[in-house]
Order: C-alpha cells, then structure tokens, then sequence
C-alpha cells in the first residue's frame, strides 16, 4: 500500500522541499526502523520501548493559541489559553517548514471523532518515526478507500528536534512550543518529543471547532456501554480511575478519554486509541491494560530490568511513564466507537482529605457546579515537593485543553443532562477514615460495586441523606459495599477532626469558584458547599 499511494502525497506543497517521504507505513515497519535507527528498544515481548527526551510529559506554560478573527473573542484567555500573534506563527512554521526540509518524514492520513457525521481528517507530518506510530495508534485508522483522494482538514506538523534559538522574538517563552492556529488549522509542534503534545493538541482543536460550529458537546471522559445499549460516561483527572473503572467485563468500551455528546445524544469517541498510565502497573489490577502491551503498543520513559523486562514501579524517568496502543488491543470494545441513550454520568475524584462521600447523587445545579470545579486532590508522589495533599482544580475536568469559558461547556452539559434525563454521580475514589497518611484508600471492589449497583438501576429506590457540608445526597444502602462507609463521618475516630477538614475543603471550592461566578446562573452557584465559614457551623452540626 506504502508504494501505491506514495507518489500521491506531494509534501512540496506545504514548502517542504527534497524530503523522502515515508506514507502510512505500518505499526511494523516504524517499529523496525525505530529500532535500526536507534530511538528504541524492545521489551521481552516485543512491545517498542522509546524515550522521549527532556520532556516526559506536557509543557502547558509553552502551549499558545493565536490570536486573530476566528479566536479573539471566543477563546477564555488567560493562564491555560495563551496568545500569540499570527505574523509570529507564521515565522515559526517557516522555521519548522525549513528545519524539516532535506529529511527523511513520516507522513500519516487518519482521522478523529468516530462518528461519521463530525469525522474530521487530519494529516500529521513527523519527524521521528515512533511520533507516526503512536498517532496510528491514537487517531482513527483510514481503509484504502478513504485514502485514495484524502484531503486534510487539520494538519500537524512535528519536529522534536527543533528548538527556537530566540524565543522572544517569536513571543514564546523557551525553545520548545505547541501553537494551535484556527485560521490556517495548523498545529505546530517543536522542540519536545512528547507524543501527548499531538493529542491533546488535536483534542483542543476539537474543544473549540465541536461546540462552536457542530453543537457537540466535547468531553474529557471515558465511556462504555451496556448490553441494553445505555450509555455511560466518566470524567475524572488523571490518577482518579477514569480508565480503570470504564473497563468492565460486562460492558463494550467506547473510549478511554476524548468523546462528543451531539444533540442526537450519541457518545463517540474522537481517538482510535489508548493512552495509558503505566506507573505501578500490574495485571492483578489493570489487566486491560496489561495485556494490550504487546507488539503494536508505545511504552514511554518506562525503565527496564537486567533480563528485558519492563520495572513498571521505577519512575527514576518520570511519574509519567505511559503507554499508547490501538483500540483494538481491548478485547471488549463497542464497534465502531460510539453509542447512543446516556443514561449515568460519573464524576471521579480523588479525595485525600477523606471528607468526599465515596457515592453521592447530584442535582443539576451541583452538576454543573462540580464540573466546572472539577475537583481531586494531589497526593505525595504524583509531583515533586508534595507531601501533605493538595486541592486541585481543573475546569470541565479538562481545563489545559479547553479554549472556551468553562461556562460554555457546563450549560451545554446541563442542557443535555435535562433533555436526555441523566442521573449524575460523584464518585470519591480516594481517602475514607482520614486523610492521605492516615485513613485508607477507598477499595476499588467497592467502587466497583457502587458503580455497578448505579449502572443496574439499583440506587434508584433507596433513601438519601444530605451531607451538612457539601449538600450532596449518600445513599443510606448500597447492595456490595459495607453501609457504614457510605457516609464518611462515621469512618474518621474524631468527629470534630472530620467537620473542620470538610470545611477546609469547602473553603477551597468555594475560593476556586469565584473566579467563574460572574458568568455562572444563580442555580450553579447554589450547587455548591452550603456552608463556607466557622460561624454557621453550629446550625448544620
């Protein structure tokens, strides 16, 4: 197929002059001239081991936007969205177009959002051969067919290898960038050979284009569906179990991260792929994913052992070691990947207060609230310097990769969740009986068994009570899970201990929230901690 289709993809188009070009080739191939080439290795099994340099993981301070018709007034500027002026964009794709001329590139045609309705083609030119490999893997594969006359929508280009000598002069802020261009629909990738750079760059593209021009809600979740076709939906940062809990031997895996919600309520994903922690990984606990490392599969910064074996507990590289494989390393995958009738939406947190209930039932306004919030905690461990655990907050549980007012994403999901009749869930993955050092991490057969207990409807004719703090609704009984963890209060030994950590808590959401209650309904805002400061305290006790 590579020789075909070759002479047909004429890259001088785009400026770049005397480059071999490399078209489509296999998982194989790329894999073999990797190894060749000296930019990778392979595991006992056969599964390619690359690093990728300096950076092992995003560089959100050195991701830009530019700023023109098409984004001045849409785009939530500011700390995640940073502008740069076009005439500068223009100047670093000439740079990056010269750089990688008289190369040898790997071109790949594929495309992004499964359902065929909001399909958008996309042709990635790279530098480096595993950089192709991992976007076969993440980004929707073409038949023959569709490539034959394949006419790009948005195109990528990456070049690890260049670096910005003068970074100012571009109006960047080192030699390294990720700049998406809404005119031209251009992302540029330079100086970091993270593959993540390309994902998320793409999944920014579509967190703007999908809302905007389509009425498509985009998502940074996870989804499976049952056998009775009911759709659900899991959001949640990293390290929260958002592909964890999504695979379920007794329902078909939609995606593991990027999905749309259009208005004829269908769920599809935009990716082709997995891309998956790997830190501490075993097949006790992540069989899944365990098992789709085998050759096809990317492992990154991983470290090995003295017989070739991968040391997944050594993060001497990063925390962030990863893999990236095809969707169809899964066994129990919905084809193709989307489905229709969402009927539960889970948001996961990692709670290291251990004040969070481990299930609670949400009403529109805290929905929307607690999306907008997007709350979990840091824990010791996941970044340098932390030992106490820490409040974070990401916007829509996504905030790095969305262009718009985080308003704009919870109205559309509100407005969805209404018309579709969605019961909305928060799920507290982490601590009960204390904070991170002192109570215990919340067993994931238990969370298994709550969600599962949701999916069967079985949470639908209990009791609920209201947590004094957060408003949220615990059930009083859930079949599989011992009831007295339901409400946390009763697993912390000091009462007292465990109102003033709620409050603290409360405190933080409520302190992260102002600066979106400008542009938030009166019913959002009331969606949040009912309490705020230590003098109410007594009427709730």
């Amino acid at each position: 197929m590579e020789n075909v289709l070759k002479a047909k993809v004429n890259l001088e188009k785009y400026g770049l002059k005397e480059t071999t070009v490399h078209y489509n080739l296999s998982p194989e191939k790329l894999q073999e001239i990797t190894i060749e080439k000296g930019m990778g290795r392979e595991t006992s099994n056969g599964t390619l081991a690359i690093n990728t340099g300096k950076f092992t993981g995003r560089s959100p301070k050195d991701r830009f936007l530019v700023k023109d018709e098409y984004t001045k007034d849409k785009v939530w500027w500011g700390k995640t969205n940073k502008p740069i002026d076009p005439d500068k964009f223009d100047l670093l794709q000439h740079e990056i177009i010269n750089y990688m001329s008289g190369k040898e590139l790997y071109v790949r045609d594929a495309y992004v959002c499964a359902d065929p309705e909001y399909k958008m083609n996309v042709r990635t030119i790279t530098e480096y051969p595993w950089s192709n490999m991992f976007i076969y893997n993440m980004f929707l594969r073409c038949e023959e067919s569709e490539l034959e006359n394949f006419q790009e929508e948005w195109l990528v280009l990456c070049a690890p290898g260049y670096e910005a000598k003068d970074p100012a002069a571009y109006g960047i802020r080192q030699g390294n960038f990720s700049i998406l261009n809404f005119t031209k629909k251009i992302a540029l990738v330079g100086g970091s050979a993270y593959t993540g750079e390309m994902k998320k760059g793409i999944f920014s593209a579509l967190n703007m284009i999908l809302p905007i021009e389509k009425n498509v809600l985009p998502m940074h979740c996870s989804a499976n569906v049952g056998e009775l076709g009911d759709t659900a939906i899991f959001f949640g940062l990293s390290g929260t179990g958002k592909t964890t809990l999504s695979a379920d031997p007794d329902r078909k895996l939609i995606g593991d991260d990027e999905h749309g919600w259009t208005a004829e309520n269908t769920i599809f994903n935009f990716e082709g792929g997995c891309y998956a922690k790997v830190i501490d990984l075993t097949e006790d606990r992540e069989p899944d994913i365990f098992r789709a490392i085998k050759p096809g599969a990317i492992l990154e910064n991983v470290v090995f052992k003295e017989n070739g074996e991968v040391d997944f507990e050594d993060s001497s590289i990063t925390q962030n070691t990863r893999v990236s494989y095809p969707i169809y390393h899964i066994d129990n995958i919905q084809q193709p990947s989307y489905a229709k009738n969402p009927k539960n939406i889970f948001f996961l947190t990692c709670d290291a207060f251990g004040v969070l209930p481990p299930v609670s039932k949400l009403t529109p306004g805290q929905a929307a609230y607690h999306f907008i919030s997007g709350y979990t905690a840091k824990v010791a461990g996941t970044e340098a310097g932390i030992t106490e655990p820490v409040p974070s907050f990401s916007a829509c549980f996504g905030e790095p990769f969305m262009p718009l007012h985080p308003t704009v994403y919870a109205e559309m999901l509100s407005k969805k969740m209404k018309e579709a009749n969605v019961n909305v869930w928060l799920i507290n993955t982490g601590w009960s009986g204390g904070a991170y050092g002192v109570g215990s991490r919340i067993r994931l057969r238990h969370t298994r068994a709550m969600i599962s207990a949701i999916l069967e409807g079985k949470l639908n004719k209990v009791n609920y009570e209201q947590h004094p703090i957060f408003g949220l609704f615990m059930p009083e009984y859930c079949p599989g899970v011992p009831s007295e963890i339901l409400d946390p209060m009763n697993t912390w030994k000091q009462k007292g201990a465990y109102i003033s950590k709620s409050i603290q808590l409360a405190h933080s959401f409520h302190l992260n929230f102002e600066k979106f209650a400008n542009q938030a309904s009166q019913q959002i805002i009331e969606g949040g901690p009912l309490i705020d400061e230590h003098h109410h305290l007594e009427e709730h006790v």
